[in-house]
């Protein structure tokens, strides 16, 4: 079971969103056994090397949890999130936040990731955030379905985290890393779906 990652500046249960239109509002987490939010250290990188693309983004938080990703995100300016988070428990807390932050434009679906991208007709992401459970082992699967499913725009965005013990992950055809980091047991990167010139 994977432990919640803590940092020192968010209080015990609850989440702190670090900056943009909701900056330090504090968040519920659901009692979920093995929940990991993405601690408050990693999001400060992640949006520091996304800060540029967030206004104005459609994001996808596909494992969604605490949801702290993709509120994050709107936070910071993005235009809509889609939360899909399989636990009710989680999706409820999520819904709770979402209300209390007045976030409009964000959505949750109560499903799992592979059955969200396989009904997702019609839509495209700028942003997609990948922190699915360490042990369930899903992001070649997952990557494999977005990459497919012409979900995502034209040179989007695609945060993962992954076990940093576990080998690399292998790519889709013409996705490569941008930026790579560890953190603990945690390795992660931003990738994009187009070749870089």
């Amino acid at each position: 079971m994977a432990k919640r990652k803590t940092d020192n500046k968010s209080q015990p249960g609850r989440l702190r969103i670090v900056a943009g239109n909701w900056r330090s509002r504090l968040l519920e987490i659901a009692d979920v056994p093995g929940l990991r939010p993405t601690s408050l250290r990693i999001r400060e990188t992640l949006f520091n090397w996304l800060a540029p693309r967030i206004p104005g983004t459609r994001c996808l938080d596909l494992f969604a949890g605490t949801g702290a990703l993709g509120l994050e995100a709107l936070s910071r300016g993005a235009a809509s999130c889609d939360f899909v988070e399989k636990s009710s428990i989680a999706a409820a807390t999520l819904r709770s936040n979402i209300a209390a932050l007045k976030a409009e434009s964000a959505s949750v679906h109560v499903t799992t990731a592979e059955e969200y991208l396989r009904q997702a007709h019609g839509k495209t992401f700028d942003l997609v955030f990948l922190d699915p459970p360490f042990a369930a082992e899903m992001l070649p699967e997952i990557c494999r379905l977005l990459a497919a499913g012409g979900l995502l725009a034209e040179d989007a965005r695609v945060y993962i985290e992954e076990d940093r013990q576990q080998p690399a992950l292998e790519l889709p055809d013409k996705w490569q890393v941008l930026k790579s980091k560890t953190a603990g047991n945690v390795r992660y990167s931003l990738l994009t779906n187009s070749k870089q010139e």
